[in-house]
């Protein structure tokens, strides 16, 4: 009786600890890959909204078209979703281009930063023209979308700074000896790349 039940507190607490290696490992996933999610989220949710706001029979490559073709600044929301597609874009060439040095300094968290500042300008001032006047017809979806491309703006900074300082504890922690590596630097061509930056502070 008492084996059956000292049997069953080892398969709880069994079942406890894999739970929280589970839960672990879908959290370290997430925050690795928190900078491609970000990009992902930022296509897809602007993309979704504008085809929540339209029939489906408006799903089409000509109305796609006519919209672009009839934009205005005032009044056309088209150009938020394609905003939102082009920042994700070139911040995801520069994250797929750089690896763990460059992730820690200018390259990503720079272009990233002015790239999210330069769409949060032109997605308020948009937002001002858009809900100025005495219009009536601006509905929720609309704010929705002004709000997405804002918040997912600001994720991509928070991910980007964030990213940065993890690539640059790396560095740190597995600080490398720069005389060392200099004697194995033709073994080592990525370690070779850091012992010539290092040179050149």
């Amino acid at each position: 009786m008492g084996f059956c039940k000292e049997d069953k507190s080892r398969r709880v607490l069994r079942g406890f600890k894999t739970l929280f290696f589970l839960i672990t490992m879908v959290v370290s996933f997430l925050l690795f890959s928190a900078p491609v999610l970000v990009v992902i989220a930022d296509t897809l949710l602007p993309c979704a909204i504008i085809s929540a706001s339209l029939s489906p029979s408006s799903l089409s490559r000509e109305t796609l078209y006519f919209n672009l073709s009839n934009y205005d600044f005032r009044s056309s929301i088209i150009d938020v979703p394609l905003i939102s597609i082009v920042r994700s874009a070139v911040i995801l060439c520069v994250y797929s281009f750089c690896d763990g040095p460059r992730l820690s300094r200018w390259p990503y968290l720079g272009i990233a930063t002015m790239c999210c500042v330069s769409s949060l300008v032109f997605v308020s001032l948009k937002a001002s023209y858009f809900f100025s006047g005495l219009s009536t017809d601006r509905g929720a979806i609309e704010a929705a979308l002004f709000i997405i491309s804002v918040a997912m703006a600001v994720a991509h900074i928070i991910v980007a700074y964030r990213t940065s300082c993890r690539e640059r504890r790396k560095l740190l922690v597995y600080k490398i000896d720069i005389e060392a590596v200099s004697v194995y630097k033709n073994g080592f061509p990525r370690y070779q790349k850091i012992l010539q930056e290092e040179r050149v502070k």
